[in-house]
């Protein structure tokens, strides 16, 4: 019901812009979340947008650097990712929590109801 794509292989300081296509009903109302895994690392979180899309909530490596946006009248959610560093390199994974928006929530995966696959972005020095 989520789908991310969008990643691919940059070159540090380069920009990806990942994209996620939810249906209507996983969309409606649900505050849309971006994570992250790096190989061997736990799942985090990076950025959220509230189903306004009035409010959003950086991590804090993403801040500055990343743009989380969202239309939903085409149901996407995409992260604007500019000066790209290596340690950026991970899975990228949008997720949808139809809860209210709670910031203490934001963070935790297990807040997020809907996943998508996930979308590899490779960032190299």
């Amino acid at each position: 019901q989520l789908q991310a794509s969008g990643g691919g292989s940059v070159q540090a300081g380069g920009s990806l812009r990942l994209s996620c296509a939810a249906s209507g009903r996983t969309f409606s109302r649900s505050t849309i979340g971006w994570f992250r895994q790096a190989p061997g690392k736990e799942r985090e979180f990076v950025a959220a947008i509230s189903w306004t899309g009035g409010s959003t909530y950086y991590a804090d490596s993403a801040k500055g650097r990343f743009t989380i946006s969202r239309d939903n009248a085409r149901n996407t959610a995409d992260l604007q990712m500019n000066n790209l560093k290596p340690e950026d390199t991970a899975v990228y994974y949008c997720a949808a929590d139809g809860a209210a928006w709670i910031t203490g929530r934001l963070k935790n995966s297990n807040s997020y109801d809907y996943w998508g696959q996930g979308t590899l972005v490779t960032v190299s020095s």
